[in-house]
């Protein structure tokens, strides 16, 4: 329909003053708001992640996409009866202790948001044992993503995952690190379960992984 057409449009372009309107008048329209969030939001922003791999558009780019994509959900959020914005699961996320690098990690955060997950960000100078407490406060949680941007802070996220590998619940979830001095290599030998390198790289392998 015109009005999904056009909330998919001002996602891709970063037009966040312009979603909420547009997917207002999509509802009037008649449009289904689980469609606007899937056909319009979601799918715009894998749009959005697919041109951002491929070195077509750039962080800042990113950043108002997510922030539209923001905007719109917040607009539909009362019209998701049964909580289709976090349906796809709920992920913890926080960069490591010592280190205070966000922009990446609240890039991440958008994306995994505007994938269809619930976030729960713990910020930045994360310890490993807030980690812990944040999945048990929160036991239906999917994924861990655990951020270092400092070769300083990679024993801290070495840390952090082999304490997250002696929960007794460690089967059922998934540990995903990333990070500037992060390899999948890296990733592998501290026992984590996925690396990615960009965030759209990211919310598709949550997807991945949630869907395994």
């Amino acid at each position: 329909m015109a009005g999904i057409q056009e909330v998919y449009e001002l996602v891709v372009k970063g037009k966040a003053k312009k979603v909420a309107p547009a997917v207002e008048a999509a509802l009037e329209e008649g449009c289904e708001p689980v469609a606007i969030l899937n056909e319009g939001m979601i799918a715009a922003m894998d749009e959005v992640g697919v041109k951002f791999k491929n070195g077509e558009i750039f962080v800042p780019e990113m950043l108002v996409a997510a922030k539209a994509m923001k905007n719109g959900v917040a607009v539909l959020k009362p019209y998701l009866s049964s909580g289709e914005s976090g349906a796809a699961g709920k992920v913890i996320i926080g960069t490591v202790a010592g280190d205070l690098h966000d922009i990446g990690k609240n890039l991440v955060a958008m994306m995994l948001e505007s994938s269809g997950f619930e976030v729960i960000d713990l910020g930045v100078d994360v310890a490993k044992e807030k980690f812990v407490e944040a999945f048990e406060e929160n036991p239906d949680t999917k994924i861990i993503c655990c951020s270092a941007l400092l070769t300083t802070t990679m024993p801290a996220l070495r840390d952090t995952v082999a304490l997250l590998n002696t929960l007794p619940e460690r089967s059922r979830i998934k540990v995903m690190v990333g990070g500037a001095p992060i390899n999948a290599k890296f990733a592998e030998e501290i026992g984590a379960d996925a690396y990615t390198e960009d965030a759209a790289s990211c919310a598709q392998k949550a997807k991945e992984l949630t869907a395994a």
